[in-house]
């Protein structure tokens, strides 16, 4: 079966309330970070083959923006508007992983410690 996109890219746009402890990807820019990956689809001439799509929450909002490439399972955290060039030229055009970007197990456990308080 023939997936309907080869990329498809989903930015977290959770709306919380300013204080809220957890923060918000969207009051941190994530739907200017949603729109220029759909610019540059359509620069690229991707459309239809690349979505960007808006995303209820990825659940590790306390690192900053959030944003995941499927099918290659790519979680990027901390993203902000200037580091979509990089992640679009490296993850979608040529396959592979901005590091100092993408989630490791580090960035999981960090995000539970934050919620835990101890950060």
């Amino acid at each position: 079966m023939k997936p309907r996109y080869e990329k498809h890219i989903f930015v977290c746009l959770k709306e919380r309330s300013a204080n809220h402890p957890r923060g918000c990807c969207l009051e941190k820019g994530s739907m200017d970070i949603r729109n220029k990956f759909v610019q540059l689809i359509n620069q690229h001439g991707l459309k239809g083959k690349v979505r960007a799509n808006k995303s209820g929450c990825l659940d590790v909002c306390e690192m900053g923006v959030n944003l995941v490439i499927y099918p290659d399972n790519i979680w990027y955290t901390g993203v902000t508007e200037k580091d979509v060039d990089e992640i679009f030229e490296t993850s979608i055009l040529h396959d592979k992983i901005v590091e100092r970007l993408a989630a490791t197990e580090t960035t999981w456990k960090t995000c539970e410690k934050i919620r835990k308080g101890e950060l």
